[in-house]
């Protein structure tokens, strides 16, 4: 999902700047994957009933010039927050963060999450702590991604990065401005599938939802591409009768998508089809009757092993060989008989 809104982005310094450092405070647009998604709302599923909001850290890839994320991966990190403090286990965290660098080292830490859409001090002091040095995304800016998990309502997920406000060093270390920045939730076809399998359990009672088999995937896929043609054929109908405002933009796509198309008459397709039909079920065939060679070759060699055949054929070869030899010692004694004579 594309997040179209327009963002304001305000080029301030994220912090004290060492010597011969520069912090980066270009836009970002930042891609989520849909695991990401998945973890957090696991982690918000089981929070205490006491909690509020959960909280985690944000791993993913940041592109070689730092204007673009994407959000790969996260862990949950425990804390405590109330009306007037707020506690996070900062050795739980750098610790599963080493442990995921080691298993992923392509990697890195890139922000951090949290399950309400509420903007407050602490998530100002939380926001300084992963956009600091050191353990921190330095000089890159934290990524702060608000994921609504509010039951009966739709997940509004909002990401945002930081500048520090303040006059005094006290009050900059628990202050700081959040910046919307657009965020896209990407997938790719493999987890397109996953997705749709899962978004079918709501309708279900009991919100289970059987694997399909690949006969009926394709039905579903042939469906979907028959329905997304009426549509289509709907609105140029529409255009065409004036009925709904022509877009140059849309068109332009539709003739794109068209000029893709090969131009191929029905009949060669038929043809080219009950042809590929026919290599497929030869190759079957032929995969069977391999299969079916195998598999009588090994009752053979299994049936020669249980009834001896292997010593029975040796012994006789050991006597024929002795009779061979017995025979060429007695001519050779006789031909000498017959010389002393």
């Amino acid at each position: 999902m594309l997040e179209t809104d327009s963002f304001l982005h305000l080029a301030r310094p994220l912090g004290p700047a060492t010597i011969g450092s520069q912090p980066t405070t270009a836009p970002l647009n930042v891609i989520i994957q849909p695991q990401a998604i998945f973890a957090i709302l696991d982690h918000s599923l089981r929070r205490n009933a006491d909690q509020e909001r959960v909280i985690g850290t944000l791993l993913g890839v940041r592109s070689e010039d730092g204007q673009e994320v994407e959000v790969r991966n996260c862990f949950a990190v425990g804390h405590t927050e109330t009306q007037e403090q707020v506690e996070v286990d900062m050795d739980y965290q750098k610790q599963m963060l080493a442990l995921h660098l080691k298993a992923n080292p392509k990697e890195v830490l890139v922000g951090w999450y949290a399950t309400s859409a509420e903007l407050n001090t602490f998530s100002a002091l939380i926001q300084n702590f992963y956009g600091g040095q050191g353990d921190g995304t330095w000089p890159y800016p934290a990524v702060h991604l608000t994921v609504s998990t509010e039951a009966g309502k739709d997940i509004d997920a909002r990401t945002y990065i930081s500048a520090p406000v303040g006059v005094t060093a006290e009050r900059a270390a628990d202050s700081a401005s959040f910046i919307p920045v657009p965020h896209e939730i990407r997938y790719g076809e493999a987890e397109k599938s996953g997705l749709e399998l899962i978004s079918g359990a709501k309708d279900d009672p009991d919100r289970t939802a059987s694997v399909i088999t690949d006969i009926e995937s394709l039905e579903n896929a042939i469906e979907e591409v028959l329905n997304m043609l009426d549509r289509v054929s709907r609105y140029v109908e529409a255009v065409i009768d004036e009925e709904a405002p022509p877009s140059s933009a849309l068109g332009q796509f539709l003739l794109n998508a068209l000029a893709l198309a090969p131009k191929v008459d029905p009949e060669d397709i038929e043809r080219d089809f009950t042809n590929h039909i026919q290599d497929v079920l030869v190759i079957s065939y032929l995969a069977n009757t391999i299969r079916t060679q195998i598999d009588l070759s090994n009752r053979l060699a299994t049936a020669a092993l249980t009834l001896g055949a292997g010593d029975g054929l040796g012994g006789n070869l050991t006597n024929g060989t002795g009779s061979a030899e017995t025979g060429l010692r007695g001519g050779q004694r006789g031909g000498r008989g017959g010389r002393n004579g």
